[in-house]
């Protein structure tokens, strides 16, 4: 039985404490994935919320089967559709560009610490790069690879949370990574495998 299952079966029978080591340790990522997704850092902070909530008012339906991780981001998923047809006459969703500065980023980690101050200018240029293009690729791939790479979630926890099997998944992360790096090309990066793990 993994950490978060046994938290849930914990939160099943009324210990609270579990739901706080839930939001501790999911919180964090939860904002980072809406947020890849949105570019909205209050949207996915409430999304993130809102979805913790759900976590807790539907402990009862878990199973805990080592799915913790598909199920959550499952609910997080659905939630961030249904707040993005809530608001798909909103001219001004897609407006937030702001850029999310988190030393956590997934992207950021794979920097080494000897790079010179240039290398980790470039490498900030090429984070902003990459949050660019990733609005340019087809949702279903953005959120697979965007749920891999930056929530951290395995293939086969992906695939639960999209609610696909798994050969999909990996057909869509594959197509993600091509396209990432088609793009990455055509913006003069010449090396943009490096980026994709």
């Amino acid at each position: 039985m993994t950490e978060d299952d046994q938290r849930m079966v914990r939160l099943q029978n009324g210990d609270r404490r579990a739901f706080d080591e839930i939001v501790e340790s999911h919180h964090g990522p939860l904002v980072g994935f809406f947020f890849r997704n949105s570019r909205d850092i209050q949207q996915s902070e409430d999304l993130a919320q809102e979805t913790l909530l759900r976590v807790y008012d539907q402990a009862w339906n878990y199973l805990p089967v080592g799915r913790f991780r598909g199920w959550m981001y499952r609910i997080g998923r659905n939630l961030l559709i249904d707040n993005v047809r809530k608001q798909s006459n909103d001219a001004l969703v897609k407006a937030s560009l702001g850029k999310f500065d988190d030393d956590t980023d997934a992207l950021r980690r794979l920097a080494s610490e000897v790079l010179s101050p240039d290398d980790l200018a470039d490498q900030r240029e090429l984070i902003r790069l990459v949050d660019s293009l990733l609005d340019e690729i087809p949702e279903e791939q953005r959120l697979t690879f965007t749920l891999h790479h930056y929530a951290g979630l395995s293939l086969s926890e992906v695939a639960d949370a999209m609610e696909t099997s798994l050969p999909t998944s990996k057909s869509r992360l594959r197509l993600a990574r091509e396209k990432l790096r088609e793009k990455l090309l055509a913006h003069g990066v010449t090396n943009p495998s490096e980026t994709q793990n």
